[in-house]
């Protein structure tokens, strides 16, 4: 029987008489090869090869990774390597590739199937269809992805499921989605999920906000809540805290640069008794700040590792290797402070760093303590403040009734933390300014470390979980005028920072909740109160308040685009 195939392109042929080779490429059609075998033709390589990676992503883009893909991953390029190697040596195997087109359109949209099926299958939230390879990064590409996954839960629901290249990853965007996260089912979905960048084996093993919930990742944060962010350890550390704040006087700086350095300082006494931040001067003092920002700068790029969990190994974008060695240039920075800590046995000191010593505590776990104390807590706490002296120039008359509360509290006396409580415009504005303009707004990404059930929806286990805290700050449903900026809403409200009230949750909430958060409510009043009190503030060349642009860039945290410049002119 005679059997009719379409047009293809060749390199290498085989007949009964052996092996025929081309120099070029040859065109065949009809019957004329190899009539003994109807089913198949001898085809060694398509010259259209583009469709074994166009198959190959359709097909891994669909599911998470797991080391069943892993292997057939691998065993897929090992095919095409042996085609290539055949395209080159045709005589080492004769190749039989089905060309029958009814193979094709059975093949094609199985694979597109299996792109779409799998949510059907196992009951996940609702979110929109994903695009075949990308998913659904198409949405993000505007630059403000917290914004456009709040517009996209408006349409899908509360809890949805987008598809960042081939991750899956949940959105909750309401306080009842984060109910169901962070409190009923807390310790199911309280694993980490890391990015790639950071994945820095000396660091992760020892870090207490990336490792999942393990008995060693109790001890880490029982010891840093109980010694770093202790009620005791923050009222010892008072005068150095009021004292870094008033050195601010007289200085004319950009707001974030200059806050950012005084929290270093801060943290730098609490954790080994030295400023670490020095403005205007060079040398290792400028080093950490500059340092820090690139090491978050980095953390903070796209990485296709992060997408394609099956790139990871490749590290394509080089950013893990860029972190690694930032990561040593901030170690460097206190290393021989420890080293000489360690060598003098001297117990004088009552900081942090004597507090992991005594607690037998090797270089590694203290380097990982000291660059997450630095780290994450100063970035946030001084965009938190930006984003506050923002809103305040934008709207002179609530600046005006800060000043007011100052002037009276506090008269011409120094601001200090016996002051705040008294203070509760000025708490108000700033509980405001974390509403619209969370620091970290999806906060840090959970994982699923089992399978569960949320709100009647299946959540994988190794599933990545985001909480949009500013579509939560935003939701019609529990704000009255939520993108207006509105203080007095928190001036008869009990609503606190702790987690208990999930309409409001700029530190997370449950066992995951942010380690800093007894810290940052002393030193954000602390830093904005001084500023006010200190300082008559205006915008450059006159420019009205009401003209202040707000407009947002998504870093690894919120922040202002461009950094706000403002003009302080001292207080008589």
């Amino acid at each position: 029987m005679v059997r009719f195939y379409p047009e293809v392109t060749v390199v290498g042929l085989r007949s009964d008489r052996g092996w025929i080779n081309y120099g070029t490429p040859h065109h065949v059609d009809g019957p004329a090869l190899d009539t003994a075998a109807p089913q198949r033709i001898p085809i060694l390589f398509l010259q259209q090869q583009p469709i074994y990676y166009i198959l190959l992503l359709f097909f891994f883009s669909s599911f998470p990774s797991s080391s069943f893909f892993f292997f057939f991953f691998f065993f897929f390029l090992l095919l095409l390597l042996l085609l290539h190697l055949l395209k080159k040596s045709p005589s080492l195997l004769a190749l039989y590739i089905p060309m029958d087109p009814l193979v094709w359109f059975l093949l094609v949209p199985l694979i597109v199937l299996l792109f779409f099926l799998p949510s059907s299958r196992k009951n996940l939230p609702p979110g929109p269809k994903p695009w075949p390879i990308i998913g659904n990064m198409l949405s993000m590409l505007t630059g403000a992805p917290h914004v456009e996954l709040m517009k996209l839960a408006r349409t899908h629901g509360p809890l949805m499921l987008v598809k960042f290249g081939a991750q899956p990853v949940i959105i909750a965007s309401t306080p009842a989605a984060a109910t169901e996260i962070l409190k009923a089912n807390d310790r199911i979905l309280s694993g980490r999920y890391v990015p790639h960048s950071l994945r820095m084996k000396n660091h992760i093993k020892h870090s207490v906000v990336w490792t999942d919930c393990t008995d060693n990742w109790k001890t880490l944060r029982r010891i840093a809540r109980t010694e770093l962010f202790s009620t005791k350890m923050l009222d010892a550390q008072l005068l150095v805290r009021e004292k870094k704040v008033a050195e601010m006087d007289g200085k004319a700086v950009v707001i974030t640069e200059f806050v950012f350095g005084t929290l270093l300082n801060i943290l730098g006494h609490v954790v080994f008794s030295k400023d670490v931040f020095q403005y205007g001067e060079k040398g290792d003092k400028v080093g950490m700040q500059r340092l820090i920002r690139e090491m978050l700068m980095i953390a903070a790029s796209p990485n296709l590792s992060d997408f394609y969990p099956i790139l990871a190994g490749l590290d394509l974008h080089g950013l893990l290797r860029a972190c690694e060695a930032r990561l040593n240039d901030v170690i460097g920075l206190w290393e021989g402070t420890v080293k000489e800590r360690r060598e003098n046995n001297d117990h004088t000191k009552q900081d942090f760093l004597e507090v992991l010593l005594a607690n037998g505590f090797d270089d590694a776990q203290i380097n990982a303590m000291f660059l997450e104390t630095f780290g994450p807590g100063s970035e946030t706490s001084s965009t938190t403040i930006e984003w506050a002296m923002a809103e305040l120039l934008r709207s002179p008359e609530k600046m005006s009734k800060v000043r007011a509360e100052l002037d009276r509290e506090v008269g011409k006396d120094k601001l200090t933390e016996f002051h705040l409580p008294r203070l509760q415009y000025l708490q108000a504005c700033i509980k405001e300014t974390m509403r619209l303009h969370p620091a970290a707004p999806f906060l840090i990404p959970h994982r699923a470390v089992e399978s569960c059930k949320v709100m009647g929806y299946t959540i994988p286990k190794d599933y990545q979980i985001l909480v949009n805290a500013y579509a939560i700050g935003r939701d019609p449903d529990a704000w009255k005028d939520p993108n207006t900026f509105i203080p007095e809403r928190f001036l008869e409200s009990d609503l606190d920072y702790y987690g208990n009230h999930f309409h409001f949750i700029p530190f997370g909430a449950g066992r995951r909740i942010c380690l800093g958060l007894p810290l940052a409510s002393r030193t954000i009043p602390m830093i904005l109160g001084s500023l006010i009190h200190a300082f008559d503030w205006c915008l450059p060349d006159g420019m009205p308040g009401a003209q202040l642009e707000m407009k947002e860039k998504m870093s690894l945290t919120l922040v202002r685009d461009p950094s706000l410049v403002a003009v302080p002119k001292i207080r008589a």
